[in-house]
Parts: C-alpha cells; sequence; structure tokens
C-alpha cells in the first residue's frame, strides 16, 4: 500500500464543495435581505427539527454548549447541587455544569462507551439534582434505565446529544427523553453548519419559555426585558445552511450506517479489535455514526501504521476521560473502566466524503497491521 494515498479524519472543505452552488445561493439570500438575527430562517430551521424530532420545541441555540447550560438553568440547577455525568464525554458537558455554579459528578461508562447507569446509580448523594446521560458517537444509551434512576431519585434529565441527532432507543430518538436534549451543529457533526451553532429541544412549556428569555437577554415575545439573560442565538445564516442540510439528512445518515457496515463486515473478525455494535444489530438501537470509535490493541502502533498509510485517525477529547485532565480539580477521582477504555480507544474516518474504496482502504491497512491480509 502507498503512502501516496491521503484520507483525513474529516475532510471540511468538502462541505463547501460538494454544494457549493446550491450553499452559495442561501448565503446570498439571507445576506441580501439583511435578515441576521432571530429572522424567518431560524423560524425556518427550528419548525423543520420541531417536525423531525416530533417534539413541541425546538429552540435554535449558539453551539451546543451554551444550550447544556440554558437547560440546566432552566429546570433550577445551580450552586450546591450535583449533576452526574459520564467521564467519557467532551469537556463541554462537564463545563455546562461548572458554569452554572453546581458540580459535575463523574461516572463511569460502560462496555458500549455510553453512560454506565449502575456506576451513576453508586454516587448519587442528597445533593444530586440532574442526571446528563451523552448520547454519544451517534447512539442513544439505554435510556429506560437512566429514566428509571432518575424516577427514584428524583432528578432531572438533561440529555447531551450533541453527537446524536436522528439516533433513536426503542423508537424514540435521542434528546427527546428528559426534561430537554440538546444538540451541536459543529461543522463536523452529521448535521453541521458553517461555523458554531446548537439547538435545544423539549416538550415542557416552562422549560421552553424560560430557555427563550434565556438567550435573547430576558427578552420576551415584545421585547420587554422581563428577566436576566444571556446571548446564546442561533444566528440565520448558520440557520439557514441547517435548513438546507435538513433535505438530505436521512440520506446522509444512511451513508453513515453503510460505511459502518462496511467497516463492521471487513474487522469483525480481527480478534484484537473490538467494533461498535453494527446497524440493525439489536431492535432497541437506531444508530448513526456519528463517529466509529473502535478498541484496538496496541492502539497507538495501530494509530502510527494508519499514519503511515496517509489515513488519519483521533482518540477522541483529547485522549483523556473529563477526571485526567489535572487542571479541573478531579484530584482523587478513579474510573477504572474508563481509564483503560482510554488506552484501547480509536476514531476511524467517518463521514460521508469518504468513498466505498477509502474504507476498503482503511479495512486493509488495519488487517495488514494485525497481519490478517486480505
Amino acid at each position: 500500500m502507498s503512502a501516496e494515498r491521503k484520507i483525513p479524519f474529516f475532510n471540511y472543505q468538502a462541505l463547501f464543495a460538494s454544494q457549493e452552488q446550491e450553499l452559495m445561493g442561501v448565503l446570498r439570500d439571507v445576506m441580501s435581505r439583511g435578515a441576521y438575527i432571530l429572522q424567518k430562517d431560524l423560524l425556518d430551521f427550528e419548525a423543520s427539527l420541531r417536525s423531525f424530532l416530533n417534539v413541541k420545541h425546538a429552540i435554535g441555540m449558539a453551539d451546543g454548549t451554551n444550550a447544556l447550560k440554558l437547560a440546566l438553568l432552566a429546570v433550577g440547577v445551580g450552586p450546591g447541587d450535583e449533576v452526574i455525568v459520564p467521564a467519557h464525554t467532551y469537556i463541554a458537558s462537564a463545563a455546562s455544569i461548572h458554569f452554572v455554579g453546581a458540580k459535575p459528578v463523574l461516572c463511569e461508562c460502560g462496555p458500549d462507551h455510553m453512560i454506565d447507569v449502575d456506576s451513576a446509580r453508586r454516587v448519587v448523594t442528597s445533593k444530586t439534582k440532574a442526571i446528563m446521560p451523552v448520547q454519544l458517537n451517534g447512539r442513544t444509551s439505554n435510556m429506560d434505565r437512566v429514566m428509571e434512576l432518575a424516577r427514584e431519585r428524583g432528578l432531572h434529565v438533561i440529555e447531551d446529544a450533541a453527537q446524536a441527532l436522528g439516533s433513536k432507543f426503542k423508537g424514540r430518538f435521542a434528546g427527546t427523553f428528559g426534561a430537554a436534549g440538546t444538540f451541536s451543529f459543529y461543522p463536523a457533526k452529521v448535521l453541521g453548519c458553517f461555523g458554531d451553532g446548537g439547538g435545544l429541544v423539549t416538550n415542557d412549556d416552562a422549560v421552553a419559555e424560560k430557555v427563550m428569555l434565556l438567550r435573547d437577554h430576558g427578552r420576551n415575545a415584545d421585547g420587554e426585558v422581563v428577566a436576566w439573560g444571556t446571548n446564546s442565538r442561533l444566528d440565520n445564516v448558520q440557520a439557514a445552511v441547517l435548513n438546507f442540510k435538513m433535505k438530505t439528512f436521512l440520506q446522509d445518515l444512511e451513508r453513515r450506517r453503510a460505511i459502518a457496515a462496511q467497516y463492521d463486515a471487513g474487522l469483525r473478525d480481527v480478534a484484537e479489535l473490538v467494533l461498535p455494535p453494527p446497524p440493525n444489530a439489536d431492535d432497541a438501537h437506531h444508530d448513526i455514526f456519528q463517529n466509529y470509535e473502535i478498541e484496538a490493541e496496541r492502539r497507538d502502533a495501530l494509530k502510527a501504521h494508519l499514519e503511515s498509510k496517509g489515513i488519519r485517525t483521533i482518540v477522541q477529547f483529547g485522549g483523556k476521560a473529563v477526571h485526567q485532565f489535572a487542571g479541573l480539580g478531579f484530584d482523587g477521582t478513579k474510573l477504572p473502566f474508563t481509564e483503560r477504555m482510554y488506552t484501547r480507544l480509536l476514531l476511524l474516518p467517518m463521514n460521508v466524503t469518504i468513498s466505498d474504496d477509502d474504507v476498503a482502504y482503511v479495512v486493509q491497512a488495519i488487517r495488514a497491521f494485525y497481519g490478517r491480509g486480505k
């Protein structure tokens, strides 16, 4: 195999190049109207998201982190409270808890890389106000168990579904189980814009009302400031881009599932790897493969081998679980299962810009590393 072939982990340029003419039309339309903040394009996108997820309220936000913060504030989480969140997540999950004045309490992930509800149960205290399952890699957690724990202990459920728009558990979309669910529209997400963007969904009228005030300086529908708020609005340009991309969103998800099936077929017999469940592995989960996260023996050597073949991979979240960042104050927190996982985890290229030939090339390179031949 030649190192001349290059497969980037994510091809950001292709986001624009693949639909340049249509996207320029979208941008020109918005900008020619001078419609930049809280205009029809945002309302149209919110309507599309609301319809897709079958929820009462969908609210465009500046980014996924602010969406989490405002969701927590809307259910009353604040100083003195604790919120349980798995350590296998992006720092934004825990940071959103910290910046509303509450304490993030970390728990283990399970073998499926999702929240370990048994671990979460062990860290519930009298101060626990909420639990934040992270719907990671395009998979939805076992929400039956999460919701059961929440009911038992009287906890709010705020779903961090940044990586899971379109994923389902038992026919129900990620982000629609708890008091609120949040999404990221960062460019590399399954639905991505050309900058930062996020969304919040809820079926709770009171939560929606509070979030609408919080995202726009506390102003109500009449423009009157009736509460303290902040600025966390999704701008119209990004909303228009996202609404345009919603037209092909289901096809994009099916392409990701097809790539995942190709990886699974090519690698399932490699004993040194643990693969994510393939599409249609069980009736409960409908995964959309935001990422293809594997576990690999000799992970670092495999990563270097793939790099030598022109294949870019990453270890998610900077290669550390949340509690392993020394500057965050989680001294003494021990999560042995999660820590072991971080010596094995690796993300393979997974996005709609890669071809079947690209996937076959990645598979061949991995098989060669482990001495499996073709």
